[in-house]
This record gives C-alpha cells, structure tokens and sequence, in this order.
C-alpha cells in the first residue's frame, strides 16, 4: 500500500489448506504510520466458504491511547496492531476459503466513507492453531 488505503480497495487472501479437525484463531495485522489521523479504525471483514457461504463482519478497533499516543508495536514512526478478528474457527469444509477486508472509516457526522485512508501501510492476516484459553 503506498502510505494510504482507499475505500474502494478490497483485499483478498486466499487461506491455505488446514486441519479440518482443528480449530484456529484469526487475525488482522495493521501497519500505521503518525499520518493516520484518527484513534480508531472501522474494518469491513468476510469470510466466504468453498460451497458460496459468507459471513461478513463490521469491526472496530481502538488505535490510539486517549492521550494520542499509539496502540501496537514497533519502534519510531511505524506501529504493528495485531487485533482479535475470530476464534475458534474450524475449516470444516473442503475447498478454498477467502478472506476480504475493507476499510469503513467515517468522519464525525458524515455519511460518506473516507476516501483515502492515510497512514495505513500494510493490512494482512494470520491464522494461530487455537489454544485452551
């Protein structure tokens, strides 16, 4: 991403094959700079299933402490946020899975979305083997 993420872009990750049996949770990783204006985020988030269900969740995440400064990891001018997307997933069905992110960021009192999102860098995903909690 060059140092923003417009409205429009629609990420899409293709999750590998895993353990049926398992059960995993999943993450949304963000990277910001001190050009993102806001101290939280809206995430448009789905999961769609090989046999053409999908789940679509709206999520918000805190980005900044109410003093200003940044949640995350990471030293300088580039922060990490590895934020909660679901837990206890199975992959149960046969097939491929996709999972595809938006942003839904809002300015106070508008309706329109914000165009362009600065100071996101990098969105991705991971997925963890989940553990007993």
């Amino acid at each position: 991403m060059p140092g923003h993420w417009n409205k429009n872009d629609v990420l899409e990750f293709h999750v590998p094959r895993l353990d049926s049996l398992k059960k995993y949770d999943l993450f949304i990783h963000l990277r910001n700079t001190n050009d993102y204006p806001y101290n939280n985020i809206f995430l448009i988030a789905s999961i769609e299933f090989p046999h053409g269900k999908t789940i679509t969740d709206t999520l918000e995440y805190r980005m900044a402490n109410p003093d200003g400064t940044w949640l995350g990891s990471g030293i300088g001018t580039v922060k990490e946020n590895k934020l909660w997307y679901k837990e206890d997933v199975s992959f149960f069905e046969s097939g491929d899975y996709i999972i595809r992110l938006s942003q839904a960021v809002r300015n106070n009192g508008s309706i329109h979305g914000v165009t362009q999102l600065d100071g996101i860098t990098e969105v991705g995903y991971s997925i963890e083997e989940a553990t007993d909690r």
